[in-house]
């Protein structure tokens, strides 16, 4: 039962930080965040407000509050990144991500809504991305809650792994509930 509430949590297996990047590596993480928007549009498509509504783990969030997450999650991370690139080594504001998604918004917002913000949003972030000089993959942004400071090479990972991560949520709820993917 233990091993299925961690595959419920973790679809795609728990984060693991890479020891270092490769240009190969890179190419991999940009190529999924360019791709995280249609992977949202397909996640939800079909669905209805019911559906919507149905927690992907007993105690985890609903589908409309993931897409909302994730839309929340990568503005802050977006940020982050311009950030870095324009200050040296900034302090960035953590924030409650469990609180977020308890707000008003999450309810009411179509969920449409945050899945063409994430088109805009990562149509800029990997444009930025994809223009980044190799000295730039190493600026940093100092993050107080984690008491250390995290190169753009490691935050493009960690964001790569987290859309994948939340993609890995809607697709198996999907599955588990028979309603095709």
């Amino acid at each position: 039962m233990e091993d299925n509430l961690e595959q419920l949590r973790y679809p795609i297996g728990r984060y693991q930080k890479p020891e270092a990047y490769t240009p190969e590596l890179i190419r991999e993480w940009i190529a999924i965040l360019k791709a995280l928007p249609s992977w949202m549009d397909a996640c939800i498509e079909n669905l209805d407000e019911a559906q919507l509504q149905v927690p992907y783990r007993e105690g985890g969030w609903n589908t409309q509050q993931v897409i909302h997450h994730v839309a929340d999650s990568h503005m802050n991370a977006y940020v982050r990144l311009k950030l870095a690139l324009t200050e040296d080594n900034p302090t960035v504001k953590p924030y409650a991500e469990a609180e977020w998604a308890k707000l008003i918004d999450t309810t009411i917002v179509p969920v449409n809504v945050s899945t063409t913000m994430l088109h805009a949003l990562h149509r800029r972030m990997v444009a930025l991305l994809e223009n980044l000089s190799p000295a730039d993959w190493q600026r940093t942004y100092y993050h107080p809650e984690h008491q250390r400071s995290f190169p753009i090479w490691e935050m493009v990972a960690l964001y790569a792994w987290h859309s994948r991560h939340h993609t890995g949520h809607i697709k198996q709820l999907r599955q588990r509930m028979d309603w095709g993917y």
